[in-house]
């Protein structure tokens, strides 16, 4: 497994731990009395509907946060949410999960840049695989 694999795994996605898949095909006009269902209008709702489960990645991150003795904003920094999922958060590891993912070359003789670009990547694939990671942080 890959760290985008180790990623997902300790976000509970694509895991045991997510929650099962809704069959949308068969289920009923009324929408789940869950606490985790995300509007239609996130990005995640692609995915639920292709029987996807949705993971509260955010609640799960938040808390985590709320937890944490240092003050660290996965929303902004990559280092900050690899350190949030007990993660190497170290250049080297930053750079593996870019080459992992694809990180044009040019940037990734340019850490700033290639971390600005790994955590936008990072939030999009989370989104892809059933996170529900806010549209704003997508962009």
């Amino acid at each position: 497994m890959g760290l985008f694999g180790t990623i997902l795994e300790k976000l509970g996605i694509g895991s045991a731990k997510a929650a099962p898949a809704r069959d949308v095909a068969a289920a009923p006009t009324a929408a789940p009395a869950d606490a985790t269902s995300v509007p239609a209008s996130t990005p995640t709702a692609g995915a639920a509907s292709q029987g996807i489960p949705v993971v509260d990645v955010v609640t799960q991150l938040e808390q985590k946060a709320a937890a944490s003795s240092q003050k660290l904003n996965w929303k902004t920094s990559i280092v900050d949410l690899l350190k949030l999922l007990d993660m190497d958060s170290s250049l080297t590891a930053r750079k593996e999960l870019a080459t992992e993912l694809g990180c044009p070359a040019e940037l990734m003789a340019d850490s700033a840049q290639m971390n600005m670009w790994l955590h936008k990547k990072v939030l999009a694939r989370i989104a892809e695989n059933g996170g529900n990671v806010p549209a704003d942080l997508l962009d």
